[in-house]
């Protein structure tokens, strides 16, 4: 399973990909937002040196909502670099879009996936990737995990290419459950990757191999 991070800020960027886990980023306006950027050129500048720190996958969100835009949008995102997929919503004109995209050799992420159905839609349009939101639904108490699952199987059974990009990824435990039932990418933030690096165990047994060694060497 690949791992994105799901942040705008190049410090945890930077920091996520030394640890050598990092394979792509994702993005959206409330993130870009909290960072303080804003006005398009600032945004698109701010994609550029995401692009200039990960190897690849980078999604960038269009904010126009009727075809036109969202193909202009997308357009001059993927301009950027060949590194940027462009994120686009599940609307009515995303999907049509998402085609559209395709047919140009655009690669695309569909954002705000709550139901298989829409899985169903995004992928005959071509995208990239679908992004399901699990921590929303289960903020809202429905499990996400099992919209994972129906996803997995659904693609599975169809030999569908669009690859599941488990989104709003709360914990480590929503993290292993995903590689467990086989999404293909988790998009998080920087402490969910890191908190996989933490175990009671791990600590207390470092701490007695250097009690043991710092007695027998003085």
């Amino acid at each position: 399973m690949q791992f994105f991070i799901d942040t705008a800020n190049l410090n945890d960027i930077q920091e996520a990909y030394d640890l050598g886990v990092l394979d792509g980023v994702t993005t959206n306006p409330s993130l870009m937002a909290k960072e303080g950027i804003t006005g398009d050129d600032n945004i698109r500048a701010h994609y550029k040196a995401i692009c200039d720190i990960v190897d690849d996958n980078v999604s960038a969100e269009v904010i126009a909502t009727d075809f036109d835009g969202i193909m202009k949008e997308g357009r001059q995102l993927a301009k950027l670099d060949d590194k940027i997929v462009v994120k686009v919503p599940m609307i009515k004109e995303g999907v049509k879009a998402i085609k559209a995209f395709y047919e140009e050799g655009i690669r695309t992420n569909c954002t705000l996936i709550f139901s298989a159905g829409q899985a169903i839609l995004a992928a005959k349009a071509g995208a990239s990737y679908v992004s399901p939101f699990i921590g929303r639904l289960d903020d809202v108490s429905t499990d996400g995990l099992s919209l994972i699952e129906q996803i997995v199987q659904i693609y599975d059974n169809y030999g569908f290419e669009t690859e599941i990009l488990a989104a709003s990824v709360r914990h480590t435990m929503h993290l292993i459950q995903c590689a467990e039932i086989g999404a293909d990418v988790a998009t998080c933030p920087l402490n969910v990757i890191t908190g996989l690096l933490k175990h009671p165990l791990t600590d207390q047994g470092l701490a007695k191999f250097l009690a043991d060694h710092k007695k027998l060497n003085g």
